[in-house]
């Protein structure tokens, strides 16, 4: 991993994308073949609570993980360096608590939309997080830091 160029991993698609393109096929498909959950449920309640499940993630695991990595010295972006595991802060619970977060949006847009598609998806955004994101991440990471990185698999969950 002498060549700056290759000190990253190998991550081919934008992972925030991935939340995003699950929650457009969720809202087209309710669009289509409405799969509408609890519809007696009124909506100031459903919005304030799908709100409040992805407003949290995206404070509590997604803001601040990118604080704690950039004011570590490094990029959220996985395609920059790493240049050191991180183990404060959301890294104590969750080896991927940015990715946690997209996945738990996806949950909070499901609930305050009542959308039985984007509940069903949500899984599936999960899944394709890890394919296409952290399991490159986590060569990238075994290559790099050997011994110190399996060690903090193993004190560490992937999710939670």
């Amino acid at each position: 991993m002498n060549d700056p160029q290759k000190d990253a991993a190998n991550v081919r698609f934008f992972p925030p994308g991935i939340p995003v393109l699950i929650i457009a096929v969720g809202i087209a498909l309710d669009h289509s073949w409405p799969f509408n959950l609890a519809t007696e449920v009124p909506d100031v309640v459903r919005y304030i609570l799908g709100g409040t499940i992805a407003g949290s993630a995206l404070l509590i695991l997604g803001a601040w993980s990118v604080i704690i990595m950039r004011r570590s010295g490094q990029s959220e972006n996985p395609w920059k360096p790493t240049n050191r595991i991180i183990e404060r802060g959301p890294f104590r619970i969750s080896r991927n608590p940015m990715y946690l977060q997209m996945v738990i949006v996806c949950f909070g847009v499901a609930v305050g939309l009542m959308n039985g598609w984007l509940l069903v998806l949500t899984p599936f955004c999960g899944w394709l997080l890890y394919r296409l994101a952290i399991i490159p991440e986590e060569r990238y990471l075994e290559l790099k830091f050997g011994d110190s990185y399996l060690a903090y698999k193993k004190r560490v969950p992937r999710w939670i």
